[in-house]
């Protein structure tokens, strides 16, 4: 059963870091791109970025460019976002997706960033 648990939220001041961590199991991690979504308050959930099964290329959305960097560690099953330059419209919930064998989207729970001061 897939299974993507994500971790490290929190309330960051703007300016201020996060790095968000998804565990992932039950498929072959390091044959499958990874992706990070997000969701604010009233607004649709979008895509903040995608890295390759191999880690070896990553997009990003603009508004994240520059500022956000997905890394993964396929030896621990594990990507992650880390999150510099944090601005209030960052604030959201942030999700980790697969489409698991190209077709079947699995999500995680969803962990809360709020950027505040």
């Amino acid at each position: 059963q897939v299974q993507l648990v994500e971790s490290g939220g929190g309330l960051v001041q703007p300016g201020g870091s996060l790095r968000l961590s998804c565990a992932a199991s039950g498929f072959t991690f390091s044959n499958t791109a990874m992706n990070w979504y997000r969701q604010g308050l009233g607004k649709e959930r979008e895509l903040v970025g995608t890295i390759s099964s191999a880690g070896s290329s990553t997009t990003y959305a603009d508004s994240v460019k520059g500022r956000f960097t997905i890394s993964r560690d396929n030896a621990k099953n594990t990507v992650y976002l880390q999150m510099n330059s944090l601005k209030p419209e960052d604030t959201a919930v942030y999700y980790c997706h697969v489409l698991w064998r190209g077709f079947f989207p699995y999500w995680g729970q969803g962990t809360q960033v709020t950027v505040s001061s």
